[in-house]
């Protein structure tokens, strides 16, 4: 095993790192292995290392550590990220001692919640508050064993009281003993600049490697710059608005502006190579590599060798001056130039034979077999915003009526409540179409608690602003479905209900947290719930609900509801409502099959 830093220091072009997590499936854990091997071989310049991500808590701990070893005995070096946080010391321990990875991505995790967490038996979870204390630790029991990696937030970190204050929390990192530095996702490139610039002036002296996440889908872009607080410039947001329906041009724009990037934050010589987020993703990663000409025998001659930006002022002139040794390369290209090369860019990545399961990730079920399956923004299992937020806006439920009412102010766009547990965006236009109907069923005298759901779609334009998906041109296609929670005796009322001619129209799965199952539908059914035909393409099923994938969305469901209730203090009436909800509810997904009777679904769940 080889530090990350000597690996950097022997290069002689630029580097590059990927980050991959542990996929939800036994199928998606595979294929992502086939992944990983096409994107660490010839053609393309191998990576000098992979990185694994690491489950808040150590709560992907085990299968972390798996998909670690497997890429460690393919050649390839392996960082391993390490969150230290709601974790008991000796956890920490363990993957310090496993599979002799020498580098280590040092990072805080969830805000330290001891109180909330911890028992009588896990006294030792509040050992790590910040991931200094984390990278202090590692030194003083390992010494130098570790090449210790920590998180680097050019727009600063949420928890942070401003910039000055998260530079000096980085700092403190660097004091502590960390040996680099990979940062946090960015858009603007000029500001990530001046935040390097300002890192080496307050005294840091670590390699800082940019981390890279390609615009996959415009609702996964929107959900992470929300999460991250992210500054985006406003010329991405205009370019993204006339193509955030077709996932296809988002996709490519998304891939073209990281291209983009990554010349230009090469050419700035601020920086020794990139960190790419690939969200368990090929074909955008590999477009960007091919772009830069980022093989085996082309890489140092490529930096500056395809059209690049049409905003000459993305890159400042004192950071970021391109220098191709004689001649300068300008900034600014004609818009023939960009259109040719977003054409043989598009023509060369339709031929690779890569499955398709990605391309248009749309909602959460998505083919169980993709290593994405799941997850649509990175962030993984849990809350995805502060305990203080969450409490806010959540407020201190103590009764079945007030879990109803939260829900029902969020449906109504109430500006407390803008999120729940179960999503962290607004509603979106669609679920607007079906509104009434959900505020129907969470109603205190219902208590259906909703956390997904689609309307009926019959051949709606792809390019329609509220249904549409994909490239121009086609039609899409939806079924009717909703998730919600419910008691035991809802579960069987509904399996009652269905029963006889309707058991046709309908398919339920339902699960509780112990894994007792119910419903109406086999085994090895597979329904495919959203789907669209575009011109000179086969069908594509981008939404699919079988018993694998709503069993792996059941788990994280469950979770949710864990992470909720520790929010409040042991033995507090909102806990115990909470935990109590998680341990007696059962969590019910009804597909409605005739999509050409828009309103069949919420006649059957609201005709008592």
């Amino acid at each position: 095993m080889t530090h990350l830093t000597a690996l950097i220091e022997s290069q002689k072009g630029p580097v590059h790192t990927y980050e991959f997590f542990p996929p939800r499936t036994e199928q998606g854990f595979t294929n992502l292995l086939d992944r990983i091997r096409r994107l660490t071989l010839p053609p393309l310049r191998p990576p000098v290392a992979v990185s694994v991500t690491w489950g808040a808590g150590g709560s992907t701990s085990d299968r972390s550590l798996e998909l670690a070893d497997a890429i460690t005995k393919m050649g390839v070096e392996v960082i391993l990220h390490l969150t230290c946080t709601n974790m008991p010391k000796e956890k920490v321990d363990t993957a310090l001692a496993e599979l002799g990875i020498t580098n280590i991505l040092a990072l805080r995790g969830d805000a330290p919640r001891s109180d909330e967490y911890a028992t009588d038996a896990d006294a030792n979870m509040d050992e790590f508050q910040h991931a200094d204390d984390l990278v202090r630790y590692i030194r003083k029991q390992y010494g130098d064993y570790f090449c210790i990696g920590v998180a680097g937030y050019p727009t600063p970190h949420p928890d942070s009281l401003d910039a000055d204050d998260d530079l000096k929390w980085l700092k403190e990192k660097c004091d502590a003993g960390a040996d680099y530095i990979i940062t946090q996702l960015f858009y603007d490139v000029p500001a990530f600049a001046d935040w390097v610039q300002r890192c080496r002036q307050a005294g840091i002296a670590q390699p800082i490697i940019p981390g890279i996440m390609p615009i996959q889908s415009y609702s996964s872009f929107r959900r992470l710059i929300n999460l991250t607080k992210c500054t985006v410039p406003d010329y991405i947001m205009q370019e993204l608005e006339p193509i955030k329906t077709n996932d296809a041009a988002v996709k490519q724009y998304g891939a073209s502006l990281a291209t983009e990037m990554v010349k230009k934050l090469m050419a700035s010589k601020l920086v020794p190579g990139v960190h790419f987020c690939t969200l368990n993703l090929e074909k955008s990663v590999r477009t960007i590599l091919e772009n830069l000409q980022w093989n085996s025998k082309k890489v140092h001659d490529s930096i500056h060798s395809s059209p690049v930006s049409r905003h000459n002022q993305l890159i400042s002139e004192e950071a970021l001056e391109m220098d191709d040794g004689e001649e300068k390369v300008p900034l600014a290209v004609s818009a023939a130039d960009v259109a040719q090369w977003v054409k043989n860019t598009r023509e060369h990545t339709a031929v690779g034979g890569e499955p398709s399961w990605d391309e248009f990730p749309n909602g959460r079920f998505t083919d169980v077999r993709s290593p994405a399956y799941g997850e649509i923004d990175g962030w993984g299992n849990g809350l995805k915003i502060t305990p203080a937020q969450a409490l806010k806006e959540w407020g201190t439920p103590a009764t079945f009526e007030d879990l109803s009412d939260m829900f029902t102010r969020y449906l109504r766009s109430d500006p407390g409540t803008p999120t729940t547990p179960f999503c962290d965006m607004p509603l979106s236009p669609e679920s607007q179409t079906i509104l009434d109907s959900l505020i129907a069923l969470n109603a205190p005298d219902k208590r259906y608690w909703t956390v997904g759901s689609q309307p009926a779609v019959d051949a709606a334009r792809s390019e329609d602003p509220v249904h549409g998906w994909g490239p121009p041109g086609g039609y899409v296609f939806q079924k009717a479905y909703v998730e919600f929670f419910v008691p035991k005796s809802e579960v069987e009322r509904l399996e009652k209900k269905l029963a006889g001619e309707k058991s046709t129209l309908f398919s339920m799965y339902a699960a509780n947290r112990q894994g007792d199952t119910a419903g109406n539908t086999d085994k090895e059914s597979v329904n495919a719930v959203t789907w669209a035909a575009f011109p000179g393409q086969e069908i594509v099923q981008s939404t699919i609900i079988e018993e694998l994938s709503f069993l792996a969305w059941k788990e994280e469901a469950f979770e949710i509801w864990d992470e909720w209730a520790r929010l409040y203090p042991r033995n507090s009436p909102a806990r115990k409502l909470i935990e109590n909800v998680s341990d007696e509810w059962w969590l019910v997904c009804l597909i409605h099959h005739n999509y050409k009777d828009t309103e069949g679904l919420w006649r059957f769940l609201l005709d008592n």
